[in-house]
């Protein structure tokens, strides 16, 4: 089977992974959209994770092909026989396809309902749903498949232990991990390429044929086995980075997506507790936990669609009426990408003078490029030379600092009024100087 897609043109399927793309839990992915409510700044953005999905998986698959085909000398001394290879080609298709079976309604705009993970303090993230849905409700289709019974014997635990790092993954097969989970991941080489298309900009292009055949596998002396970019190919990993920034600084930390990220959270929150009153163990405006199988099939119960038909029906409080009317919070103040300390107490001031006429304040965060996990570099001269970080060849990515910008909001029927303040207060900071 093959599946036409506007990026990669033809994807081709095995019977048994059309048999998992039909499964419900996957099938749930064409009503999640890829980038939330977007589509009110870029009209065309209205695709879903279910097509990301595919294209993620293709993605990895070249990278793996890539590699085992131009990497088998190094991979036979690791261990790797054509059948092992087979069989880890299968897991990485696999891992890539369902990362994402464990998103919320709106994607990442929802994923700060996600409630407390008892054991770590820490909110669960949508990985983890993921993991879980594939361990406990995907096992029919992957552990008691025909065909994976007859030939593969691969578990929905090991597929899952690709999207968290669990315990199968022994440290010989962990960089197969990178492909799916690393800043050269299969996942944004996608999602970069289908977001800029949809939203009709150009910011996210950069030469993936040059990427997919620079990539690598490479023995390294300090680290082990690890995937890196050859040292011919390392502009083509930093346009990847490259696109990334401009992607979040125009398509994803956009004012208006900002602002429509704060609404469909709140309103969300709002139809959940509206949905959930008297649910056990867990506060109502927050999602089921992935702890056991009835809190997953509870959250898969959520959906853009249901929460759109929700909204359409009254739901979701103040926020709700807010994204029906369109009359989304209007930006007034905005600081620099990298604020200085300066910066911040000019905003502390402003959001002081707004008072009761402020009404959100957003965060536009993000590591274009960490330094810990950096896309290493395979040197060309020295036969078995340490690998090299990006940054030491790039001074454009070398140069990228995290954003801590942060924007203030007020209601449409305010602005007048905040802007106002804001002059004044603006004025009077200058005046000071």
């Amino acid at each position: 089977m093959e599946i036409r897609d506007p990026i990669h043109g033809f994807i081709p399927l095995s019977e048994w992974e059309r048999d998992i793309i039909n499964h419900p839990v996957f099938q749930r992915l064409r009503r999640i959209r890829q980038l939330a409510w977007t589509d009110m700044v870029y009209p065309g953005a209205m695709h879903t994770r279910f097509e990301h999905s595919l294209g993620v998986m293709h993605v990895a698959t070249r990278m793996f092909d890539h590699i085992t085909t131009s990497r088998r000398k190094v991979l036979a001394e690791l261990g790797f026989e054509d059948d092992g290879l087979k069989r880890q080609r299968i897991l990485i298709r696999l891992a890539a396809l369902l990362h994402d079976v464990g998103h919320s309604p709106f994607s990442h705009a929802g994923e700060d309902l996600m409630p407390v993970n008892p054991e770590t303090g820490k909110p669960f993230k949508h990985e983890e749903y993921s993991a879980q849905l594939i361990r406990l409700e995907m096992a029919d289709v992957i552990d008691n498949h025909l065909s994976n019974l007859r030939n593969h014997g691969i578990t929905a635990a090991e597929v899952a232990d690709y999207i968290e790092g669990g315990p199968s993954l022994s440290s010989e097969r962990l960089f197969w991990r990178e492909l799916v989970t690393s800043q050269l991941d299969a996942d944004r080489a996608d999602y970069l390429l289908r977001d800029s298309y949809h939203a009709g900009v150009r910011y996210g292009h950069y030469d993936l044929d040059r990427l997919v055949n620079s990539i690598t596998l490479v023995d390294d002396p300090a680290s082990g086995p690890r995937l890196a970019i050859e040292e011919g190919g390392w502009h083509a990993a930093e346009g990847l980075i490259w696109a990334r920034y401009q992607m979040f600084t125009q398509v994803y930390f956009h004012k208006t997506r900002v602002a429509f990220d704060h609404h469909i959270a709140r309103a969300i929150a709002a139809l959940l507790a509206e949905s959930q009153q008297g649910a056990p163990d867990q506060p109502a405006d927050r999602f089921p936990p992935p702890t056991t199988r009835g809190g997953l099939k509870r959250y898969l119960e959520w959906t853009d669609w249901r929460a759109l038909g929700m909204l359409e029906d009254g739901g979701g409080g103040e926020h709700g009426e807010i994204l029906r009317t369109r009359q989304h919070h209007r930006l007034v103040y905005q600081t620099s990408e990298q604020p200085s300390l300066e910066d911040l107490e000019r905003l502390e001031e402003v959001a002081e003078q707004l008072g009761p006429l402020l009404a959100h304040i957003g965060k536009a965060g993000s590591n274009w490029y960490k330094p810990e996990g950096e896309i290493m570099i395979a040197p060309e001269t020295a036969q078995g030379a340490a690998v090299v970080p990006l940054s030491h060849y790039s001074t454009a990515v070398a140069g990228l600092k995290r954003s801590d910008k942060r924007l203030l909001y007020a209601r449409v029927e305010d602005r007048k009024a905040a802007d106002e303040i804001v002059a004044q207060t603006s004025m009077r900071t200058e005046g000071s100087r």
